[in-house]
């Protein structure tokens, strides 16, 4: 290794750099509704299935988080995330009993996406 390489490796940042809880949360939710919508394309059920599970445990962990009295955001707007959050709840229940579509879940986590999306950035 040349002495380049190694003043460069030496002054290299040894952290990530500092995200916005809400730059978390859209990397989180667009992550999750990836994974949903590969597997309704795909069409098979188990890989639907454990999408399904790992949105309804986001949407869980996004209820209590509203429903907390620490939470800042306004109360309108926590009610109306909760609403959502038990909609994902029951509407998943019928997808995974074949009653339903997928689709409204996907079209609810791109609406927040869409509300979540940082100023400026095209993704």
């Amino acid at each position: 290794m040349n002495a380049s390489l190694k003043a460069r490796h030496a002054y290299a940042p040894t952290s990530a750099p500092i995200r916005s809880n809400r730059g978390i949360e859209y990397d989180v939710i667009a992550r999750i509704t990836f994974r949903l919508k590969k597997a309704v394309e795909q069409g098979e059920f188990g890989p639907l299935v454990e999408a399904l599970h790992e949105n309804r445990n986001l949407w869980r962990v996004l209820a209590i988080d509203v429903a907390s009295p620490e939470n800042q955001l306004p109360k309108d707007l926590r009610a109306r995330l909760f609403y959502l959050a038990e909609f994902t709840d029951h509407h998943t229940s019928k997808v995974i009993s074949r009653k339903d579509s997928a689709i409204p879940l996907l079209e609810v986590n791109t609406a927040v996406l869409r509300g979540l999306k940082p100023q400026g950035l095209d993704r």
